[in-house]
C-alpha cells in the first residue's frame, strides 16, 4: 500500500469547470481504498481525500457524506461493469449471437471474481425503484437488459429461446449471481473457470 507522502501529496488544481473530472478522481481513488479495505465499512472521507491528494471539502463539494460517496462508488462501479460487458460483446464476431451472449456473461464473471469487495457491495446497493410508467429503475437494470438484448439478437438470428428474453436474460443473470456467491463463500482454490463452464451450460439451457 502507497505510503502516507505518496497519498497526500500536492494534486494539480482542476481547472474551473472541470468539476466532472475532480469528480471522476475521487471515486477512482475511493475505487482503489475500497479494493484494499475490502469493504465499505472501514471508508472514510478523509481517507479518500488522502488517496485522491485532496482536502476533505472538496469531496464535500460532490458527495454530502459517506453514505453519498458510497452510492457514487456503487453507480459508478455499474457503469464500469456495463463498460466490460459491452467490450466483450463487440469484441465477438457480430454473426456469433450466442458467443456474445457468453462474452457478456464471462466479463460479468470475471469482474465479480476480480472484485469481491465491490460485487458485494454493488448487490447490496441495488437501490431498485420504478418510473411513473411501472418500468423498474436502477443500477442493475441496465445489466440485465443488455443480457436480454443479446438473447433478442439470437432470436433475430433465428435461435429459438425456451423462454421470452427478458425472462432468459433474469434466469441467466440470477443463476450466475448464485454461481458467484457459491464461488466467494467457497474454497479459495476453486478454479474460476468452473464458473465460466456453469455459465455456458446455464445459456444452452436457454437456448434450443
Amino acid at each position: 500500500m502507497p505510503d502516507e507522502v505518496d497519498l497526500t501529496k500536492q494534486r494539480v488544481r482542476n481547472p474551473w469547470g472541470q468539476g466532472e473530472r475532480l469528480r471522476t478522481e475521487i471515486l477512482d481513488a475511493a475505487v482503489r481504498l475500497l479494493s484494499e479495505l475490502g469493504g465499505a465499512e472501514a471508508l472514510t472521507i478523509r481517507g479518500v481525500a488522502r488517496a485522491a491528494g485532496i482536502a476533505p471539502a472538496s469531496i464535500y463539494q460532490h458527495f454530502a457524506d459517506k453514505v453519498a460517496l458510497v452510492r457514487g462508488v456503487v453507480e459508478y462501479d455499474y457503469q464500469r461493469l456495463s463498460a466490460v460487458m459491452r467490450e466483450a460483446d463487440e469484441s465477438v464476431d457480430a454473426g456469433d449471437v450466442v458467443g456474445r451472449v457468453r462474452a457478456q456473461m464471462h466479463a460479468y464473471c470475471r469482474f465479480a471474481i476480480a472484485n469481491p469487495g465491490h460485487y458485494r457491495l454493488m448487490l447490496g446497493n441495488r437501490r431498485i425503484t420504478h418510473e411513473p410508467d411501472g418500468r423498474p429503475y436502477g443500477p442493475l437494470v441496465p445489466v440485465v437488459e443488455s443480457v436480454g438484448a443479446a438473447f433478442e439478437r439470437c432470436e433475430r438470428a433465428g435461435r429459438r429461446l425456451r423462454l421470452p428474453s427478458d425472462r432468459a436474460a433474469v434466469v441467466v443473470f440470477v443463476g450466475t449471481h448464485g454461481r458467484v456467491a457459491l464461488f466467494h463463500s467457497g474454497r479459495a482454490d476453486e478454479d474460476a473457470d468452473r464458473i465460466l463452464q456453469f455459465v455456458d451450460e446455464l445459456i444452452s439451457l436457454v437456448i434450443e
